[in-house]
């Protein structure tokens, strides 16, 4: 079901986190602060100071000590942010190898650059979160654990099919006018738009957005996001409602580039009940409702015993009342499979 990491795996883990913690809060800085610059601009006899940020520019006075000062500790802090974001991403690069040796690059490439971008955009943990199997990656690096590729596998007929060749976006709210798919392109061109909800790339990774059901809209296929027949829409997923509104998790997590990401998702509680919850729909295909019931065994395991979570209707009152009650019995069928490992 899972496997502890060793002392070496947390230690690097805790110091490429810390690394990219900062790293992630210069970059962030530097984005909202310090994107663009200002220079002088001469009108008629006079110059003024001008912010400018892409295409807008904006006058803050004409040239006085004021406007003096106010340049020359923009361009200050503008250099000091600058160079602290370029330290820290050497450092990161540096790390990336010794995480790849230590082997705690976990987050499949192609689903580490799309979440990379997301959160770039300001997109991950507000309009968008995940949701599905890429979730255990962001729940064992919070608890110091592996979980085993079995629950990242599922065998259909003759063949393996890794689920980690395919990521679930849930949509909050409405996306910005640019829509998904421009990120996604940003991450690797290849992405194309192969389902009205669906891109894929050419190796064949596919990126899917889902939303839940609302009432004005349970008649429709699909939730469209953007404003362009090019961008994707969210297909309506019953159930998914519970999650939208069910706490969130985040945390740091290692790619399988060795460089870290943030990853915001559903509270692993949140997860293992819906999971069990799908586990139990006849709708589902058999192969799949077993690794469903694996998964929230295996997460139900992880958030009591690792990271002391207790399943209180309280904390989990965005899902049905009738399904937090089943928590017991999934919590005790998790610790019966763990002794029999």
């Amino acid at each position: 079901m899972l496997a502890e990491m060793s002392n070496d795996q947390r230690r690097q883990l805790i110091d490429a986190q810390q690394a990219f913690h900062a790293w992630r809060e210069a970059d962030r800085e530097f984005r909202h602060s310090y994107r663009g610059g200002m220079r002088w601009r001469r009108i008629a006899r006079h110059e003024y100071l001008y912010r400018i940020q892409g295409k807008v520019e904006k006058s803050l006075g004409p040239r006085s000590p004021q406007t003096e000062r106010l340049l020359a500790d923009y361009q200050s802090q503008r250099t000091r942010l600058r160079e602290r974001r370029r330290r820290l991403s050497g450092k990161l690069d540096k790390m990336a190898r010794l995480n790849r040796a230590h082997g705690i690059g976990r987050m499949p490439a192609t689903a580490a650059k799309v979440l990379r971008k997301l959160d770039e955009a300001g997109l991950l943990g507000n309009q968008l979160f995940l949701v599905g199997t890429h979730s255990l990656y962001a729940y064992e690096a919070k608890a110091g654990v592996r979980f085993e590729t079995d629950l990242t596998a599922t065998s259909d007929l003759d063949l393996l099919v890794d689920a980690r060749q395919h990521m679930s976006l849930a949509v909050a709210e409405d996306v910005k006018p640019e829509g998904i798919m421009g990120l996604l392109r940003k991450a690797d061109r290849s992405f194309t738009r192969t389902d009205e909800f669906r891109a894929t790339n050419d190796d064949g990774y596919y990126v899917d957005l889902i939303a839940p059901f609302r009432a004005h809209e349970a008649s429709e296929a699909a939730i469209r996001l953007g404003d362009t027949n090019d961008d994707l829409a969210a297909a309506a997923i019953l159930g998914l409602q519970w999650l939208i509104n069910a706490p969130k998790f985040e945390e740091i997590v290692i790619g399988s580039d060795g460089r870290p990401l943030w990853v915001s998702c559903i509270d692993p509680r949140a997860f293992a009940l819906h999971k069990y919850w799908v586990s139990r729909q006849n709708s589902r295909e058999p192969t799949k409702r077993r690794r469903d019931a694996a998964q929230a065994r295996a997460v139900a395991f992880v958030a009591s015993d690792y990271l002391n979570l207790e399943f209180k209707a309280k904390d989990l009152s965005a899902l049905p009342l009738d399904l937090t009650t089943v928590a017991k019995e999934l919590v005790a069928a998790a610790h019966k499979e763990r002794d029999r490992a």
